[in-house]
């Protein structure tokens, strides 16, 4: 596995329940340069039990079209089963951003 890859696994493993990140703000804290990047190693995630890669939304709180893991519509019901908050179907990063 890639040190790039283990670094956004690990981080996103961090992210408590109820609580999401952003794009950004993993690939800012693991030194890659593009949220792209961090995007495409979480489309393969190898165990989103254990890498909770639900909890990772855009900059504006809205959550992926083509969430890997049973679409948008997946990603947003297993944020909600959490106690995430959505307002217009975003997250409320006021009160969930880590």
């Amino acid at each position: 596995m890639s040190s790039n890859k283990q670094k956004v696994l690990d981080f996103i493993e961090s992210i408590p329940k109820g609580k999401v990140s952003t794009y950004g703000r993993v690939a800012k804290a693991t030194g890659i340069r593009s949220p792209r990047a961090v995007g495409k190693i979480l489309h393969h995630n190898p165990d989103p039990k254990k890498y909770p890669c639900h909890r990772v939304v855009f900059k504006d709180g809205s959550v992926s079209i083509n969430y890997a893991f049973g679409g948008r519509s997946q990603q947003m019901a297993r944020l909600k089963e959490e106690g995430i908050i959505f307002t217009s179907d975003k997250v409320d990063l006021k009160k969930h951003l880590l």
